[in-house]
């Protein structure tokens, strides 16, 4: 419970900020650039550090940098919710992004060398992917209710709680895991970080200012070249950052471009929504963040159904059914109007997509980690991390895109004698209609991917994995 605890904590802190954001920009004078980067600033850190907080993991031990990153990002959170200026909230909101690189790996990491593959592992895998699917909706509801009741500020100031405890407890209950002997690989560590920045940051500024923006183009002709050097430099290397082998196999492999794809629909769903049931239904924060509560009471209840499932059938079945659910709420999506209510408009959706998030997202983080040694576990856990990341951010960048495309294809049928407040509606669900289409296609890639890339029989499902020989890594037949 204490690293799933933290987990929450970190996952939430994705999207707690978004409902406050009006808030922030009232209180502390930013521009319109400054709220995107309050967003932008933490994935920047986060998706940048996180191989490099995984092998240091690995080497320096897991509990320590687990505790290390707690500390960073609960320091962080209580210095950004004391913020007077908008330079202030950045900087802790990039702090935080440090502190949730250099814990998340390890808590993953921590699960995987704490339990051995199994039924148990199974449990605890599906317990920690709850919480990371039901996350982003709790941290819309909780933002709500605490920008609405308190303050912007407590969006922040909540985590100071929670990341004591976390604290506290942990080196009373959890020893510290065998660390390797080895040194770390800076070159790899230099080039993985600043190309994962430059991906993150590319894909973020191009929602905000286009692919065309010079920034933009920056940001990804570094992140080509910065991280096809950094697998030249790791299959070279004699203690690489990251065990290229880890990559390996076609059901580790899968894994990663499921998760990559499905992950981009999920965060366009909660960021188009978002904005919609405050300017459509003009819902308070308090009740917009209500709204996703169907999202979290679909998801905790079928998780023990889902692991039972998994070690009977096999995760690849269940993803394909998952992303099957997701592609359907994401297409009801695009029937939304400014007529729609939310009772028969949102809410079957929203069903819908917490159902499809435990049958997809709780399979695939088993099948990602599978058959990972321990001593190796915390680099594992940063790459599925990452790559979480990575596809949140490039997910969210092309649907913003589409958005925008969908804004302009929207104006030009703009009813005549319509009101500021009528047409700002009418652009929005033009957009979004646009938008929830490109999500229902990357739902549907996901299911794709799992249908013709994942193999039909996993071994390295939860219940056989603990024959496989070590010697393959991806834990799939030869």
């Amino acid at each position: 419970m204490i690293i799933v605890l933290c987990q929450l904590m970190l996952v939430l802190d994705l999207m707690i900020v978004q409902i406050a954001l009006p808030d922030m920009k009232t209180s502390l004078g930013l521009t319109t650039a400054n709220m995107s980067w309050v967003i932008s600033a933490y994935a920047l850190a986060f998706g940048g550090l996180l191989l490099l907080g995984g092998r240091a993991g690995d080497v320096l031990g897991k509990r320590r940098m687990f505790l290390t990153g707690v500390a960073v990002f609960t320091v962080a959170s209580l210095v950004g919710g004391m913020a007077t200026e908008g330079w202030w909230l950045l900087t802790a909101r990039a702090l935080q992004g440090v502190g949730a690189a250099l814990a998340s790996p390890s808590t993953l990491a921590l699960i995987i060398s704490l339990f051995e593959e199994g039924p148990k592992r199974a449990r605890a895998i599906g317990i920690y992917s709850v919480v990371g699917g039901a996350g982003a909706a709790l941290g819309l509801i909780l933002g709500g209710v605490l920008t609405d009741v308190a303050s912007w500020r407590w969006v922040l100031f909540v985590n100071v709680p929670i990341g004591v405890l976390v604290l506290v407890l942990t080196p009373l209950f959890i020893n510290e895991m065998p660390r390797q002997r080895a040194r770390f690989d800076v070159a790899g560590a230099l080039t993985s970080t600043l190309g994962m920045v430059a991906l993150v940051h590319g894909v973020t500024n191009a929602s905000e200012h286009g692919w065309g923006d010079p920034s933009t183009l920056i940001a990804c002709a570094a992140a080509l070249v910065l991280l096809p050097a950094f697998f030249v430099i790791e299959s070279k290397s004699r203690q690489p950052i990251l065990r290229l082998g880890l990559l390996a196999g076609r059901t580790r492999a899968g894994a990663y471009i499921a998760v990559l794809l499905v992950q981009g629909s999920m965060i366009g769903m909660l960021f188009f929504l978002s904005q919609y049931v405050q300017q459509i239904f003009h819902f308070s924060p308090l009740v917009a963040g209500l709204c996703f509560l169907p999202v979290t009471a679909a998801v905790v209840p079928l998780a023990k159904v889902v692991i039972t499932l998994v070690m009977k059938v096999g995760g690849r079945v269940l993803v394909v059914f998952g992303a099957g659910l997701i592609t359907v709420a994401n297409l009801w999506l695009t029937q939304l109007d400014q007529s729609s209510s939310y009772w028969l408009g949102v809410l079957p959706a929203l069903l819908v997509y917490g159902c499809g998030i435990a049958f997809s997202t709780i399979p695939l983080t088993m099948l990602a980690v599978s058959g990972v040694p321990p001593e190796e576990s915390g680099s594992a856990s940063s790459v599925l991390n990452a790559v979480q990341q990575v596809g949140g951010s490039l997910g969210l960048a092309v649907l913003v895109t589409v958005f925008s495309q969908g804004e302009r294809s929207g104006a030009a049928d703009v009813p005549r004698d319509q009101g500021a407040t009528a047409v700002s509606e009418h652009l929005l669900v033009s957009g979004m209609g646009w938008g929830f289409t490109a999500a229902t296609c990357f739902a549907a890639a996901t299911a794709a991917v799992a249908l013709f890339v994942l193999p039909r029989k996993q071994a390295d499902a939860p219940a056989q994995a603990q024959s496989q020989p070590e010697s393959d890594p991806a834990g799939t037949p030869a």
